[in-house]
């Protein structure tokens, strides 16, 4: 299983997801660690709140989730 874990926030470039909407459901990503690949993901409305850092193949399977739908409220699995 890849891990996750949560972090204080570094200096970096932070870049709104297209998933987000104007309401509640608003997340910010950014590259982390370039040497180790770490993605940060963060609440957009708590910039100065933590970041969880994924690994790539973790990334890359919440990704696929999103794009298939599964992870909206209400979606049955």
């Amino acid at each position: 299983m890849p891990s996750i874990r949560t972090v204080a926030q570094t200096p970096t470039t932070w870049v709104k997801s297209s998933y987000s909407n104007a309401g509640q459901n608003c997340v910010e990503v950014a590259g982390i660690a370039t040497r180790s690949g770490l993605i940060g993901v963060r609440d957009a409305k708590d910039k100065a709140g933590p970041a969880i850092l994924l690994e790539p193949a973790a990334w890359t399977s919440f990704i696929g989730e999103v794009r298939s739908g599964r992870l909206r409220r209400g979606a049955q699995g």
